[in-house]
């Protein structure tokens, strides 16, 4: 029945009886009340929402399919160093074709180098998100994700070795080398001024550098010096005793860089003055390239694939050694950490060219302290539930060599101050650690006892 009807009925019934008017009553309210509007109303609706849901996925998918094809685009095809990234693959195909243990490592580091990189490049982004010590802990946890996935592996298979030396290995290319370039190449592109930095953070994890030098050191010395209670014994319980409160003490470093110290890590300018705004700024002028949950899934993705093509980097280590005729330790210390720390390398180098220096320093120093104070303890209480003897006994010659380093570091790092000058000093001692390491022959890699000869 139609609007016109409806009024005629409506003028009918008013001009009838009272009685017949109340008779159907009811049933004018029935027929000619809101509801039939309503129901059209809601047929209306409906058809829409039918036209809606068609239409929705048809929009919805296309948007989703532009999105992970700008975002591949963004993260994959827009560096040429991504050209590595098929050699990935190709060593994998190789170590299941072959037994040329040299061509899988050499293979696996070049496939690794471009993903390392490229998870800098996502972490970098996230921190657009975070700020500089969230950042900076961020970097330094994902570029040490590879070396800890590597070293779980490690122990594993039992090799104790491998693990102790690609750590130490990772905290003196992260000390010397990247923290180098860092500042090399910051002070290169402000080489008419001295870039500053927040000491507070160079000094608390200095001071947390002296302290795993310490927890590596009586371990080591106890065992040379022959002055164990229990011979074999009270070296194992004082690393895992040491390893339990260096978890500790990091667990407590966490606490005091996030909540309890915060205005200690604003970023500062030339004259030493908090520059929140001028940090402002610069983050205004500079828009990240992906969005926050893109990064994190892209993290998640490089983390995987590097730590796939580590497992066979590690395991091709031994042969590698043997066809080119160098060093396990070389291979251990200096090549290994060199491709596992190419994401904090290039972060570190980024952000100083960009003059956050304090986000630089929280990439290198950090990842050097995480790596000392959570993830050698974190390995050796792993080994522990194993059933690993791993041990904070490195030898005394990289136990010297750390000691050494963080000295030197801390040195560098007391006045607060860089310039390409000192990135200059500190990759020249690296480049003194690698030759030393290079003629240096470790004794328990051709299982030798650890007991020195007398």
């Amino acid at each position: 029945m139609d609007y016109k009807q409806q009024v005629k009925v409506q003028s009918h019934l008013e001009m009838g009886s009272l009685d017949d008017h109340s008779m159907h009553d009811l049933n004018d309210e029935c027929l000619y009340s809101p509801e039939m509007e309503a129901q059209k109303m809601q047929s209306t609706v409906s058809n829409e929402q039918v036209s809606l849901s068609r239409s929705l996925p048809i929009g919805g998918s296309k948007i989703i399919r532009n999105g992970v094809y700008k975002s591949i685009k963004t993260v994959v095809f827009s560096n040429k160093l991504n050209l590595l990234m098929p050699f990935g693959p190709l060593a994998i195909l190789v170590n299941k074709m072959t037994a040329h243990s040299g061509w899988v490592f050499f293979l696996s580091l070049l496939g690794i180098t471009p993903l390392a990189e490229r998870l800098g490049y996502a972490t970098e982004q996230l921190a657009f998100y975070t700020g500089p010590t969230v950042g900076g802990l961020l970097n330094a946890t994902f570029g040490n994700a590879t070396e800890l996935i590597i070293s779980i592996y490690a122990l594993k298979s039992g090799m104790i070795r491998v693990v102790q030396l690609s750590l130490l290995g990772s905290i003196l290319s992260n000390m010397l080398l990247v923290l180098g370039c860092a500042l090399f190449c910051g002070g290169l592109v402000y080489h008419g001024k001295e870039q500053v930095f927040t000491k507070a953070t160079a000094v608390v994890n200095s001071g947390l550098l002296l302290m795993a030098v310490m927890g590596l050191l009586f371990p080591a010395v106890l065992y040379y010096t022959h002055t164990e209670r229990h011979a074999g014994k009270s070296e194992l319980t004082l690393s895992r005793f040491s390893s339990c409160i260096m978890l500790l003490a990091y667990a407590a470093y966490l606490v005091f860089q996030l909540k309890g110290q915060k205005d200690l890590y604003v970023p500062i300018d030339e004259e030493g003055s908090p520059n929140g705004e001028n940090s402002e700024d610069d983050d205004d002028d500079e828009a990240p390239e992906i969005s926050k949950w893109e990064s994190v899934i892209w993290l998640g993705i490089m983390t995987a694939w590097i730590s796939i093509l580590s497992d066979y980097l590690v395991d091709a280590i031994e042969g590698a050694s043997k066809a080119w005729d160098v060093p396990i330790s070389f291979i251990s210390v200096i090549l290994l950490p060199i491709i596992g720390n190419a994401a904090e390398h290039t972060s570190a180098i980024m952000f100083a060219m960009k003059d956050k220096l304090d986000i630089s320093l929280g990439v290198a120093i950090g990842s050097s302290t995480q790596i000392s104070m959570f993830g050698i303890p974190f390995c050796v209480v792993i080994g522990w539930m194993m059933g690993q003897e791993m041990d904070l006994n490195f030898q005394l010659f990289e136990t010297a060599t750390l000691f050494i380093t963080v000295i030197v570091v801390a040195f560098f790092l007391q006045e607060g101050t860089s310039n390409y000058f000192k990135g200059l000093m500190l990759i020249l001692c690296y480049l003194i650690v690698a030759a030393s390491f290079f003629v240096h022959e470790d004794p328990t890699s051709n299982d030798e006892s650890k007991r020195p000869k007398t």
